[in-house]
């Protein structure tokens, strides 16, 4: 009788053994076909090369030097790029600090002995220049900074819209002094006349123009006042729009909550709650609210909780649902993300310089980037934006400039960032 039980046993280890091999060759079988590659290259079969860039490859000199769109700049560039909106492939808005000297020639190493043994300036491949390091923060504007007005930097032409060539053919400079840091611009994808929304951090306003910038429709918040109660902000940060009548702002730097409007500046609910540093796990805490984004098809509100390294999950009315952590800080510093059309999120990651992929759920999918100032590297990307199609922008505060990248050929889709949310336009 043991003798039976113990052949049927081995007969029964010696089929399940069979029946693994088998399957584990038919899986491979049914990779055979795949190009070499697929599952994570972002560009299957390719021999050589690697995802420096990812998915894209970088557009070259776009946008196009001032020079060539607006006299007297020969000696003049883009400065400390804030956020970038495509309303179309046609027409991208830009909002930033003003303008910098234009660097024309890399100036050669020199040492520098009175600072420290072995050090020299500018390091071999290292960014020349830390676009905000001679501009006055917020609104220090009228007071003496580290760099000379007009000489290390201007402030001027802090809202451009250029074409698809990059040329710029809009500016706003009509209200060049009203801003102290514009730091995020939109237009509702369900608003029919695309209102042009831009939020002013330190100067603690939100504003809505017509679309031409021509004229001041809505102001929310009172300006260059900061406060926490119902028209009052302290530094906010970011706008995103759930459907043609409801959007959330991210209040933000220094207060501590989202706040639901109507698209006429109606004040609907808020939430949020000031948290303790530096790990905060409570829901609803924050200690910096440093971006915003809506899935339209579920209604959620995903909320960057930039200071505690995570993303919490809301319903449209501040129920906490979930969150996930994006990785040790330092060296993660997530500036901003967005929640595009194929349901994923993607986030801007200053620390590691690197575009990061989620899905809506938090699993983490894929990554790319590389630092420097080089066409194709980063330094403090601060904005994301997509357009109709598929050209993926990024604002950098650090490098002081907008980048557009286009789809590589052959590109996995699935490893591109999505594109804008169909709307009425």
């Amino acid at each position: 009788m043991c003798n039976r039980v113990v052949t049927l046993a081995a007969v029964c280890a010696a089929l399940l053994i069979m029946f693994l091999v088998g399957a584990r060759t038919a899986r491979v079988e049914a990779q055979e076909g795949q190009a070499p590659g697929a599952g994570f290259a972002a560009i299957p079969g390719l021999k050589g090369g690697q995802d420096i860039f990812g998915p894209y490859e970088a557009v070259p000199n776009w946008p196009r030097p001032m020079s060539e769109s607006l006299p007297g700049h020969e000696n003049w560039t883009y400065s400390v790029s804030m956020d970038v909106f495509a309303e179309s492939p046609n027409r991208v808005l830009i909002a930033s600090k003003g303008e910098l000297p234009l660097i024309a020639k890399r100036p050669q190493s020199t040492w520098l002995p009175q600072l420290g043994p072995g050090l020299q300036f500018p390091v071999f491949r290292l960014p020349l220049r830390q676009a905000g390091g001679a501009i006055p923060n917020g609104d220090e504007l009228d007071q003496p900074g580290n760099g000379r007005p007009g000489i290390d930097w201007r402030w001027e032409h802090s809202i451009l819209v250029v074409n698809a060539e990059g040329k710029i053919v809009e500016d706003w400079t009509q209200w060049d002094k009203m801003w102290v840091r514009p730091h995020d611009v939109e237009i509702s994808p369900y608003d029919p006349q695309k209102h042009v929304w831009i939020v002013d951090a330190e100067g603690h306003g939100v504003y809505k123009f017509t679309n031409d910038g021509k004229k001041l429709l809505l102001t929310l918040g009172t300006p260059r006042v900061a406060g926490d109660d119902d028209t009052h902000f302290r530094r906010p940060t970011f706008l995103a729009f759930m459907d043609a009548n409801t959007m959330y702002l991210a209040d933000g730097y220094d207060n501590t909550r989202v706040i639901k409007y109507d698209m006429n500046g109606k004040k609907l609910l808020q939430w949020g709650q000031k948290g303790t540093t530096p790990n905060e796990k409570r829901p609803g805490y924050w200690n910096n609210v440093h971006g915003i984004a809506v899935d339209p098809t579920t209604r959620r509100v995903y909320v960057n909780d930039r200071a505690n390294s995570r993303v919490q999950v809301f319903d449209e009315n501040g129920k906490y649902l979930d969150e996930w952590n994006f990785g040790p800080r330092p060296p993660m510093d997530i500036h901003s993300f967005v929640v595009t059309s194929d349901r994923k999120l993607w986030a801007a990651d200053q620390g590691t310089h690197k575009i990061l992929g989620y899905d809506l759920a938090g699993h983490f999918l894929y990554s790319w980037g590389s630092w420097g100032e080089y066409p194709g590297g980063m330094w403090g990307v601060h904005g994301l934006a997509t357009d109709q199609e598929g050209n993926f922008y990024v604002a950098e505060v650090n490098n002081g400039r907008v980048q557009k990248y286009r789809p590589r050929k052959g590109a996995n889709p699935a490893f591109l960032v999505g594109k804008p949310w169909k709307g009425v336009w």
